[in-house]
């Protein structure tokens, strides 16, 4: 079974068409977060990879379970699991304009996608530790299929 990433076009149109099936008032099937919330946390997400957002050391505890994390999920191809909790700078509990979240979330993964094309996305992730090319795709894809399936798209 082919890992799905954002390193490939078809996966990579694949989450944007789907980005463009959520609505306003699209429903979500747990968590806290409204369909404009959780565009504006994917887009918060993405930016980690870009060096734009800066996450805070994690004691060896945390990051031994976030590098079991990432083996465990590349080797079963899992999903992430709703309501996981998530480093602070990344938590939307504010109000969002939708259609600003959904356009800035688009923009930004072209922006991704630029970056990983001119193979710049960085060699390490505070809770997931040493990250390739390959990781980044695949986790980013992960995350981003995890809060669509949470708001049915």
């Amino acid at each position: 079974m082919a890992l799905k990433s954002l390193h490939n076009e078809n996966d990579f149109n694949e989450i944007k068409l789907r980005i463009a099936q959520l609505s306003e008032t699209s429903e979500r099937k747990w968590g806290r977060m409204n369909a404009a919330q959780m565009l504006t946390h994917c887009d918060l997400i993405l930016q980690i990879p870009l060096k734009k957002i800066e996450l805070p050391k994690t004691n060896f505890f945390f990051k031994a379970i976030g590098i079991c994390t990432k083996k465990e999920m590349r080797i079963f191809n899992n999903g992430i699991p709703p309501n996981m909790p998530c480093f602070r700078k990344v938590i939307v509990n504010f109000e969002c304009n939708f259609d600003e979240a959904r356009n800035n979330l688009l923009k930004r993964l072209d922006e991704y996608r630029m970056a990983s094309e001119k193979n710049i996305l960085p060699d390490h992730h505070e809770l997931f530790g040493k990250m390739k090319e390959k990781d980044w795709g695949f986790m980013e894809y992960k995350h981003l299929n995890h809060h669509l399936k949470q708001f049915n798209v």
